[in-house]
């Protein structure tokens, strides 16, 4: 008899794909074509509008264009708005909750409920600027006594705006345990949802087996990454309730949700999660952009001075810039919005499922199908933007005659109803309110006081959410006044 640790993946796979082949033989031909297949690598390639694979049965979809994924995702949001189940990353790390992952239904319906609620206007995220420019003079401050954490400072700021926003936390100055916490597990994300980077992923069936079993050592890898989400999610949760139960909570996402609430266990969890997912969905991306920020400025100098020339002229050398100042700014506010496409922080998104047969540009699209918003490609696609590998804030400035080029956060933050849910008039081209956005822009309009030398190499990290590979760069004020008034108290 044949027994259990005989079987190998090849076994395997070998059965999967024996039964795909069946199934194909077997299955009816469609009544009009699927849309066609790369031939070659399809996130990197212009293959068309729409690009086709199958993989094992799974039809994947990925849109190139960005007037195709405003038509199928943004006018037919009620058949493209679902999510697909992930195996690795959501069902076993545990990220399934999330507002990311979340199928299409009631309970995401109640999620964007509480975001719109809570910080579903301009004015509500307004409240949150002193916020912004206070945690930035204070980053300032690190970076000046220790300009060779960089990365740990970005995370540091990003992570004390967005807890303060979600749940009313004040960090530590140093080893945050909320912040140390919140970067394990996002890293984790990151990684457990990258597409193809587990075989689970391709063969669900491989989540029944053991983790005992020969190669799953991706099941106990879950288990521990389960274990820091939850802690993530419970730890600030509870903060907040401990707070309100001795009376002095500070105003918050999370403080407002439940403030003169009794709530149900369904209820409950539709809080806790919504406010980890606003905290997830903001802090990794802010750290990828600013990060991304600082590449560009060691890259391309010239924007910097650009900027600086600006800041000094509207804003003079005796105060730090403010949101206030914002749009006073405008070559400030484009490169800002340079820095959103020149790093992709979502190159793929996370993929959309399409919950009915649908056709769109006479291709067939069937039930289930995966569909990828190519954001790298969008925002790199010559016939939206003039050169796209040059840095070049000028692009969304009009000059003689020239109308400005598409802003990219019409794209990097998503589609439909999958869109940001910070995200405010978004096909406007009106200024974008998430708190990435913002942290980006008080970032670009405080660092380029400062002279950034030595030249990295561009490599972006691989998962969900892309990063600069770690890099090196001097940075210091640029005169004494400035120096000055990055070492006055920043709680102003």
């Amino acid at each position: 008899m044949l027994t259990l640790t005989n079987v190998t993946w090849l076994d395997l796979c070998l059965s999967c794909i024996g039964v795909y082949l069946l199934k194909q033989i077997f299955s009816e031909k469609n009544p009009v074509p699927y849309p066609p297949g790369p031939p070659g690598r399809p996130f990197i390639g212009n293959y068309g509008d729409i690009s086709h694979v199958e993989v094992l049965g799974q039809h994947i979809m990925v849109l190139n264009s960005v007037n195709t994924a405003m038509e199928m995702l943004d006018k037919k949001s009620s058949l493209y708005s679902d999510r697909p189940v992930l195996p690795m990353g959501g069902e076993l790390a545990g990220w399934k909750h999330i507002l990311a992952l979340l199928p299409y239904g009631e309970r995401f319906r109640e999620y964007r409920k509480n975001f719109h609620r809570i910080i579903g206007s301009r004015a509500a995220m307004d409240i949150y600027h002193q916020t912004e420019e206070i945690e930035t003079h204070r980053f300032l401050k690190r970076v000046l006594a220790n300009p060779d954490q960089l990365q740990a400072h970005i995370r540091h700021t990003a992570g004390a705006i967005v807890l303060h926003i979600s749940h009313g936390y004040e960090v530590n100055e140093n080893n945050d345990p909320f912040i140390e916490l919140a970067d394990r597990a996002l890293d984790q994300f990151s990684r457990s949802t990258a597409p193809g980077a587990f075989m689970v992923d391709i063969m669900p069936f491989l989540a029944k087996v053991p983790e005992w079993f020969p190669g799953a050592g991706f099941k106990r890898m879950a288990r521990e990454w389960h274990e820091t989400v939850d802690e993530m999610v419970d730890a600030p949760y509870k903060f907040v309730k401990d707070q309100m139960a001795a009376g002095f909570a500070p105003r918050s996402f999370t403080s407002n949700l439940l403030d003169g609430r009794t709530l149900s266990a369904e209820e409950d969890h539709i809080v806790k999660w919504s406010a980890a997912s606003l905290y997830a969905g903001g802090a990794d991306t802010t750290v990828s952009a600013i990060y991304s920020l600082f590449l560009a400025m060691i890259l391309f100098p010239d924007a910097q001075k650009n900027a600086q020339a600006e800041i000094d002229t509207v804003i003079g050398p005796d105060r730090l810039p403010s949101f206030a100042d914002r749009q006073s700014l405008p070559y400030t506010e484009a490169l800002a919005k340079e820095v959103h496409r020149w790093n992709a922080v979502a190159p793929t998104a996370v993929p959309h499922r399409l919950t009915e047969d649908d056709m769109h540009d006479g291709y067939y699209i069937p039930k289930g199908s995966l569909i990828i918003p190519n954001i790298w490609f969008m925002l790199n696609d010559p016939q939206t933007y003039a050169n796209p590998s040059e840095f070049n804030p000028e692009r969304y400035l009009a000059k003689d005659g020239k109308e400005p080029e598409t802003d990219p956060r019409t794209i990097c933050f998503g589609f439909g109803r999958r869109i940001c849910p910070g995200m405010h008039n978004h096909r406007r081209n009106t200024t974008a309110c998430t708190s990435a956005d913002a942290s980006v822009w008080i970032s670009i309009a405080s660092v380029v006081e400062n002279g950034i030398e030595i030249t990295p190499e561009v490599d972006p990290s691989s998962g969900t959410i892309s990063h600069p590979k770690p890099f090196k760069c001097s940075i210091k004020p640029r005169s004494a006044k400035a120096l000055d008034l990055i070492q006055q108290d920043a709680n102003y």
